[in-house]
């Protein structure tokens, strides 16, 4: 049996067994990865640019728009690289790089999002105070705090897991190295530690959670509460995006980690995981562009400078 020491690099799960189907899949994974850097590049730009979304909302929007950039940038060029090429190869450090940066970005965008439920909550519940609490410093040193638990969080789960021994080879069942496959082929036993943990970080999950529930259960007994049904209506109108992106977000990885073993196989463990690392930075920018008329002048005025530039 190969240990640890051993191993200079991983096998990744083959997309497809021909290499006509593998280089349709470049293309389709081609087609979403650059959906994902143009949607997200462009609300990163207009809210850059844009001095009227210079608010916390749009501050931390920002910084989503960053995470998924680098969420989806972690995960896609090497499938794509493997699909062109017709090959699975990543070595021992490219896949040790792939599952921190994945479980930074991953964990950092769930503090933002807990956060952003904070900063709808201040907005509708207290507005009186929301320049008080959320001024610049204050949004700064809560978006420094999301990414900063994220690379904690990063460093305890990769340290951990790849300082495990390995003897069930080097094949991982996933497009991409996932935490969970390694862990599949330690040795007997040797992963209880990994799993602490794990149940360390689900404990801090569940908390976020708890704490995005409370703030939209207070949003929406303030938001009954109002006597206009304009106000209403644009209270809500400012909460369905996150409170979309957050339920995108949460279904997929809860189901991704908390499905039974009973229904689990490569197949749907490379569906799911494509669900949850790659279909919500893709579509988060049409979810809070739909409905909101600033992000969409913003992005008019980028759009028309861009092409202004071209000609």
């Amino acid at each position: 049996m190969p240990n640890s020491s051993s191993i200079s690099e991983f096998l990744l799960l083959a997309l497809a067994d021909t290499q006509q189907l593998q280089l349709l899949h470049f293309w389709l994974l081609l087609g979403i990865y650059l959906a994902a850097l143009l949607g997200n590049g462009l609300i990163s730009t207009a809210v850059a640019c844009d001095h009227r979304l210079h608010t916390p909302m749009y501050f931390f929007l920002l910084n989503l728009a960053l995470l998924d950039l680098g969420c989806i940038s972690t995960t896609l060029p090497k499938a794509m690289a493997n699909a062109l090429w017709h090959t699975r190869h990543i070595s021992y450090a490219g896949c040790d790089a792939q599952v921190f940066l994945f479980v930074f970005l991953l964990s950092a965008e769930y503090s933002i999002l807990t956060i952003m439920s904070y900063d709808r909550y201040i907005a509708i519940c207290k507005p009186l105070h929301y320049g008080t609490l959320l001024g610049s410093r204050a949004c700064a040193t809560m978006a420094a705090a999301a990414w900063s638990t994220g690379v904690l969080n990063s460093l305890l789960h990769t340290a951990n897991t790849f300082s495990l021994p390995l003897c069930q080879g080097n094949a991982v069942d996933q497009f991409f190295c996932e935490i969970p496959q390694i862990l599949k082929l330690s040795c007997s036993k040797s992963y209880l530690r990994e799993v602490g943990v794990i149940v360390i970080s689900a404990l801090v999950f569940f908390g976020c959670f708890a704490f995005i529930l409370f703030s939209y259960v207070q949003i929406f007994r303030a938001v009954l509460r109002m006597p206009s049904e304009q106000g209403r209506h644009k209270a809500f109108s400012t909460c369905l995006p996150h409170l979309a992106v957050v339920s995108l977000f949460l279904s997929t990885v809860v189901f991704a980690y908390l499905k039974p073993f009973s229904i689990s196989s490569p197949s749907l463990d490379l569906v799911v995981s494509f669900l949850y690392s790659v279909v919500p930075p893709t579509l988060n920018p049409i979810i809070y562009s739909m409905r909101n008329k600033e992000i969409k002048h913003a992005l008019s005025k980028v759009l028309q400078y861009a092409l202004f530039q071209l000609q």
